[in-house]
């Protein structure tokens, strides 16, 4: 960008303009080119994420929390197998498959079963949906340092708003598994962080690690809470927001099969890095969440009841974000 005192003298005008154009030109081109760098970085972390097989131990902190977990993620002919283990703290295990999550229920001795989720445990971004990301994200490519034993490219990811939190990534050469992570907002100190310790890819990994461990084979399994027989579904959702921050839009509809009673709604909303969930169900007396915007780490909620029915919304994204998102869900007209 030309400084603004170049424009004083009228003799350098010309030149100025002349010079400054040709720059101004080769940084937006250089610009531009960078972007789509990254932004096929960001796409080659989703696919590698998903569709390699790999394992590791990391650390997680936020705040004072910090927890060490080891997972173990395989892909074959049957899809995606996961398991999740927690090496600090008390006993827990997640697993993940064609089939929905499992994990053990806190302080029981139960596994809980849900086959209407299965997203991972890190961070996703939504493959062909990324570039209009860059609308609303400042996304840029960093150097390569030394983690877990391998070598991670950085990679930026800062809002250009105050609707969603930014992340720095460090994605692992050439594969683009994520190595670690950290979530920002307003571009302070981090939120949270995220670093694997070590790292096994492909035929390193092993598979017996996929096994449950023996002192949860006595567990009994229940479903989760959430209603049975739900369905992913095209049709306009009951209930849905009038409005939506810039750049958030429908991305996953589920519902009852038969619209009744006990009627059930989950709708998701991202805008390419975050992701937002909507519920809609009726009100229950003494169980219903209290009214407003709570917080539990870096996940902000926002509860209220509208026509007898309970209306909650969640993500990791700032408050103001789920507060605009819960305030504007009505009614969809027939």
């Amino acid at each position: 960008m030309i400084p603004p005192g170049s424009k004083r003298h009228f003799r350098l005008r010309a030149a100025a303009l002349l010079i400054g154009g040709l720059l101004f030109g080769s940084l937006e081109a250089q610009d531009s080119a960078d972007s789509k760098a990254a932004i096929d970085r960001l796409n080659q972390m989703s696919m590698a994420m998903s569709q390699l097989t790999y394992q590791g131990t990391f650390v997680y902190v936020q705040g004072s929390l910090v927890e060490t977990m080891r997972i173990t993620h395989v892909v074959d002919e049957d899809g995606i197998h996961e398991r999740l283990v927690a090496e600090t703290g008390p006993q827990r295990e997640l697993w993940r498959d064609a089939g929905g999550v499992s994990w053990v229920a806190k302080d029981s001795r139960a596994v809980v079963r849900d086959p209407a989720f299965n997203r991972s445990y890190f961070p996703e971004v939504t493959p062909g949906v990324v570039a209009q990301a860059s609308d609303y994200y400042r996304i840029s490519l960093g150097g390569v340092e030394p983690l877990a034993g391998r070598l991670g490219r950085k990679l930026s990811i800062v809002p250009k708003d105050d609707y969603r939190y930014g992340y720095t990534l460090w994605l692992e050469e050439p594969s683009g598994l994520l190595l670690k992570w950290e979530l920002f907002e307003n571009e302070a100190r981090p939120l949270a962080r995220l670093m694997f310790t070590d790292i096994r890819i492909g035929r390193e990994v092993d598979r017996k690690e996929l096994q449950s461990s023996e002192a949860m084979k006595d567990y009994q399994t229940r479903p989760s809470d959430l209603p049975e027989k739900q369905e992913v579904t095209n049709a306009k959702p009951m209930w849905a927001p009038s409005s939506l921050p810039p750049g958030f839009s429908l991305t996953s509809h589920r519902r009852q099969e038969k619209q009744s009673a006990d009627l059930f709604q989950h709708l998701v909303y991202s805008d390419g890095v975050a992701t937002v969930s909507v519920y809609v169900e009726r009100a229950v007396e003494d169980r219903s969440p209290p009214s407003g915007t709570s917080r539990l780490g870096t996940t902000h909620a926002f509860s209220r009841q509208s026509d007898g029915l309970q209306i909650t919304v969640v993500g990791d994204v700032p408050a103001a974000t789920v507060e605009e998102i819960g305030k504007a869900v009505t009614r969809n007209t027939p």
